[in-house]
């Protein structure tokens, strides 16, 4: 018999074992979350981006030529918070009280830009807030919580006239209100039109 008439018996690589051996390892692993997010899942990746954003932040140097970097505030991050509602005696009224979760508190006095709704509250008074949702659904017209608005503070007065439902996008310092009822619990202080 010769030696070409011989069937060799196949050779197998460590490199080629260790390629099947991952596979059958990923087909065993339960990936349904990834597909049917859970509202934990949801609440701690929201928490592991915000963590990322904070850590990465770069100092803005006033000498350098290039822009500020804002980190992104989303409108997701600013549902970490809960409302209790509170009697106030000297209003005769309930408010509801802010507890601010663990992801709010960490963003309250940092640089950060967030994209909304221009509501104007008050043109003579300058009072502009910025929604997660048009006028229509927002929170004032009761269709939102106060999670969903955040109160514009201009250097000075606004730089022009906002129309209702303009989506834009604004910086500033991130500062949290929980005991004034007379102004909004998120507040963007300094804060300007910005393009990410």
């Amino acid at each position: 018999m010769s030696s070409k008439s011989r069937i060799a018996a196949p050779k197998f690589r460590p490199t080629f074992l260790m390629g099947v051996m991952g596979v059958v390892m990923f087909s065993a692993l339960d990936l349904s979350s990834y597909c049917h997010p859970t509202e934990e899942g949801d609440r701690m990746a929201t928490a592991i981006k915000t963590a990322g954003m904070l850590l990465n932040r770069r100092v803005p140097d006033p000498t350098a030529e290039e822009s500020y970097d804002y980190a992104e505030l989303t409108w997701r991050m600013l549902e970490d918070v809960e409302f209790k509602d509170v009697y106030i005696e000297e209003l005769d009224a309930y408010y509801w009280k802010p507890t601010f979760g663990d992801i709010v508190n960490g963003l309250e006095g940092k640089e950060v830009h967030i994209t909304g709704y221009m509501i104007p509250v008050d043109l003579d008074e300058d009072f502009y807030v910025l929604s997660r949702y048009p006028f229509a659904n927002c929170f004032f017209c009761g269709g939102a919580g106060p999670e969903s608005v955040i109160d514009l503070r201009f250097e000075g007065k606004s730089p022009r006239v906002y129309q209702t439902d303009e989506r834009l996008t604004f910086a500033g310092k991130f500062r949290l209100n929980s005991d004034d009822v007379y102004q909004m619990n998120y507040i963007l202080d300094g804060c300007f039109e910005h393009t990410p």
